[in-house]
């Protein structure tokens, strides 16, 4: 009978780890409440939510959302 071994190098899990990223990620996205400060915006039946920063903002974002479908 056969033992099977997982690898340590496979993709599934490697592709997650940030130092496999050829691209430098922001610290502001990888920080833990990276969505301080954001207000969300609910679109599609709350299929969609979009964060923004500036909330007087809220309705343009709305409108550029329904331009785009």
């Amino acid at each position: 009978m056969k033992t099977i071994q997982h690898n340590t190098n496979d993709a599934i899990d490697n592709r997650l780890s940030l130092s496999n990223h050829k691209i430098k990620v922001p610290k502001t996205k990888v920080s833990t409440g990276s969505l301080t400060g954001k207000y969300p915006v609910v679109l599609d039946d709350g299929r969609t939510i979009i964060f923004i920063s500036d909330k007087s903002k809220e309705s343009e974002t709305r409108s550029r959302y329904a331009l785009r479908k």
